[in-house]
């Protein structure tokens, strides 16, 4: 059965949990992930990174989303668990035709992929792309497209919130069948502003800027998707 999420019902979901559960159990709430994945990419740096991003969104957002993330390999049944796959590193990334063959299903059932290149990791992900797809390579979306217009409006695109070689940020996407179902940030880096304030040491309206941003990708990917 088809789990189709609208930003109403996600709300109408929110008041029938009633007050005293206005903050998620972790028994409670859309599941969230994180990708495991071989290749000598650090899959597992920034931890504080996701957690941060969903107490954010669980305050800003009509949805409840569980505290507690998982750690998810892309060959797992238990993708199919997470509307909301999250994947970042700074080295290569090396998956198996079988885990690329399970991620894809997962996205072309409503599952959604975001990918944060958190320096170094570009070449990787534009080879993954390429391995899921050969059909449908990435595209830099324009500012108009929706993620960038949900519960926080980002008209100029991705905020810079980590200086690496002085580009300007992009967000590339996978669009299948009229609905995006990878996101990928290049020269950006928003987990970093996800990440606990001394991780990184930027300022918090950057951090916030971050936040607000990774937030419209959630809502983005409850509201488009759902597991099918």
């Amino acid at each position: 059965m088809r789990l189709k999420i609208s930003i109403a019902v996600l709300c109408a979901m929110c008041l029938c949990l009633g007050t005293a559960q206005a903050q998620p159990t972790q028994a409670a709430g859309f599941p969230l992930a994180r990708v495991k994945y071989g290749g000598g990419g650090d899959w597992y740096n920034d931890p504080s990174a996701l957690a941060n991003l969903i107490r954010f969104a669980n305050r800003e957002l009509p949805v409840v989303i569980q505290p507690r993330y998982a750690d998810v390999e892309a060959g797992s049944p238990d993708l199919f668990r997470h509307p909301f796959l999250f994947l970042t590193g700074h080295g290569g990334i090396v998956l198996s035709a079988s885990e690329i063959a399970n991620l894809r299903l997962y996205l072309d059932r409503g599952g959604f992929l975001y990918i944060d290149d958190d320096y170094g990791l570009d070449a990787a992900v534009r080879a993954l792309a390429a391995r899921l797809y050969p059909d449908h390579p990435l595209q830099e979306l324009p500012f108009s497209h929706p993620i960038y217009r949900q519960k926080f409006a980002f008209p100029d695109g991705l905020p810079k919130i980590h200086e690496h070689d002085a580009k300007p940020p992009q967000g590339f996407g996978i669009i299948r069948d009229g609905r995006l179902v990878l996101f990928y940030t290049y020269e950006s880096n928003l987990s970093d502003g996800w990440a606990d304030p001394a991780v990184h040491g930027l300022p918090e309206t950057v951090r916030l800027q971050a936040l607000r941003m990774g937030a419209n990708l959630i809502q983005y990917a409850l509201s488009e998707g759902g597991i099918r």
